[in-house]
């Protein structure tokens, strides 16, 4: 029996591999080609003309849109055929023409993408790229291999993001940035290269953040962009604010871990 008999959802143009592990709630569109080492979570729609290959893992509740191509090999030279992975959480939503590669095996061989979030047309996720949940990326931002987002981050459209850059929880970039170095959370961004403009303050109070976790934030922004510090004595200073901020100890030791592990080579968006 093929899938597509078995799976009423299924189209009847849709090319499954009987190997592949689709639930029965899922909905496959027109032409649509899935691989052998497949799988996708109950209540997933994938609209028509999508491939999604290699060693791909697909949640539940998601709705891929048209013309999506996902776990393809990475564009590295090095790979050479290794079963690294593509894993997608729940609840996403992937609109047209983004292409989300496969891990490569130089850096645990996984890019994952989270869930809860928003991913608009022609988005790129590169090799090893690990996205967090309930991020928003606008219209072609193109992330390159080993870049990781945090929770909560906005992509402005056409963002670029260099290779191994790191995004920090809360943090947004405007439309047509160009990230080279790290953006600390909760930092907002804009320019080519990026620089640093204020902390995402609206963006906090709509997700609830108290007047004393803001009072916090807008304290570690002074004394990263304001006291004309090295970072080593920002992230000093920052690490204080628990004292005088009890409120905000887990935004603060976010902060603080992620300055602490920012590379002297690439540093911080300043």
């Amino acid at each position: 029996m093929s899938h597509s008999e078995s799976h009423p959802g299924i189209h009847p143009t849709a090319i499954v591999d009987p190997q592949a592990q689709i639930d029965a709630s899922v909905s496959i569109g027109a032409y649509s080609v899935i691989g052998p080492n497949v799988k996708i979570g109950p209540g997933t729609r994938v609209g028509p003309h999508c491939v999604i290959e290699g060693h791909t893992t697909i949640g539940a509740d998601n709705h891929i849109f048209q013309f999506n191509s996902l776990g393809a090999i990475p564009q590295d030279k090095k790979y050479a055929g290794e079963p690294c992975e593509l894993i997608i959480g729940n609840r996403n939503t992937i609109r047209e023409f983004c292409t989300f590669n496969i891990g490569s095996p130089s850096a645990g061989g996984v890019t994952r993408l989270g869930d809860d979030n928003w991913i608009m047309a022609y988005v790129h996720l590169a090799h090893d790229c690990l996205v967090g949940n309930h991020t928003i990326f606008a219209n072609n931002s193109q992330l390159a291999g080993h870049v990781e987002v945090g929770d909560w981050v906005i992509l402005g459209g056409f963002t670029v993001v260099h290779q191994y850059v790191r995004m920090g929880a809360h943090s947004m970039t405007a439309m047509c940035s160009l990230l080279f170095a790290d953006l600390p959370p909760f930092v907002m961004s804009q320019g080519q290269p990026a620089q640093a403009r204020t902390m995402n303050f609206e963006g906090l109070k709509r997700r609830g953040f108290s007047a004393e976790r803001l009072a916090a934030v807008k304290a570690m922004h002074k004394a990263l962009y304001r006291e004309d510090l090295t970072l080593d004595q920002a992230n000093s200073k920052i690490a204080e604010l628990v004292q005088k901020f009890p409120q905000a100890d887990a935004d603060v030791m976010m902060m603080t871990a992620f300055l602490s592990q920012t590379s002297p080579q690439r540093g911080i968006v300043r």
